[in-house]
């Protein structure tokens, strides 16, 4: 295996992650052929098939899963040693991996846009994770350079920072009962049925400590991953939801969605940029690092106020 490039690394690890040449091109900017032959030269330097293709269909072999766990190594530590580089040079360039909580989606591309727009030279690569979990796998298996959050990680030596608050609301179809009652307590959700995120996911634990406090047991009726899915759900009227604020301002302001203004609420928790402590950052990551810091709870404060007032 001596001959294996850090290109063909990359593309396999690219493959493997979308499952799919036609998708894993359009990422890795190259053409579908191109992507079959560097995976098709790195089975040969293995020795062993990497992937089981049936049709369209494309996943990893026992022996791909193994050697995915290498590569993503080998490529990490080079990008490490490109970082290294980099803050020998003093210079904000290059690559810049960062991965976020699904939630975090409703407004981190918007401060990355004004990042960009201060640091042109700077490559970013933006990663959603489903839930949590997903995100610190993705910590822990150094795919990320930072990440956003919530609750930052126990299980991992990290070095987490917090940069904004971040307001939980309980969400109701237009015409629900409880607009009437102005405040009402956190006891008159118990008569409601609620559509909750998945056990992985932050939200899900934020709700479960609300009513852990105030002594409810929720009729949680469905379970979602999705935080659209569970305001569509919301505006059928199949149930209420607790959700971040950051969600939901497009359906409040239309009329589609109204926040219920349940005593003891907002549930407030913090936005955190997280990073491995043992990562030395570039001078990229640092310059993000900064910016989210210094801007982001400004930006969220003017994006949330309105909302907030308006329950």
């Amino acid at each position: 295996m001596k001959a294996i490039t850090f290109r063909q690394l990359r593309v396999f690890a690219e493959v493997a992650r979308q499952l799919s040449f036609v998708r894993a091109a359009e990422v890795l900017h190259l053409t579908p052929p191109a992507v079959t032959m560097q995976v098709k030269e790195l089975e040969g330097q293995v020795g062993l098939p990497l992937f089981e293709r049936q049709g369209r269909k494309v996943s990893l072999t026992t022996a791909g899963e193994y050697f995915l766990v290498y590569a993503k190594r080998l490529l990490a530590t080079l990008k490490d040693a490109d970082d290294a580089m980099a803050r020998f040079k003093r210079v904000e360039a290059g690559q810049l991996n960062i991965g976020m909580v699904s939630t975090a989606q409703y407004f981190l591309p918007h401060l990355l846009a004004r990042f960009r727009e201060e640091h042109p030279g700077i490559e970013v690569r933006l990663q959603v994770a489903g839930n949590r979990a997903q995100l610190v796998e993705m910590l822990h298996a150094n795919e990320v350079d930072l990440a956003v959050m919530g609750r930052p990680p126990t299980e991992l030596a990290t070095r987490s920072e917090p940069f904004a608050a971040h307001p939980l609301v309980f969400v109701c179809p237009p015409r629900h009962p409880l607009l009437s009652v102005g405040h009402p307590p956190a006891e008159a959700l118990q008569s409601y049925p609620f559509i909750a995120r998945e056990a992985a996911s932050g939200t899900r634990a934020a709700m479960e400590a609300f009513f852990k406090e105030h002594r409810i047991a929720p009729r949680v009726t469905m379970e979602l991953a999705s935080n659209e899915t569970i305001k569509q759900a919301v505006m059928a009227g199949m149930g209420l939801a607790l959700l971040s604020l950051h969600t939901i301002g497009l359906e409040v302001r239309s009329g589609l969605l109204h926040v219920l203004s349940v005593e003891g609420t907002p549930v407030m928790r913090t936005w955190n940029v997280v990073h491995l402590l043992a990562k030395l950052l570039s001078p990229a990551a640092e310059a993000f690092r900064y910016f989210i810091l210094e801007e982001g709870e400004a930006y969220l404060v003017a994006h949330d106020t309105p909302l907030l007032q308006s329950a």
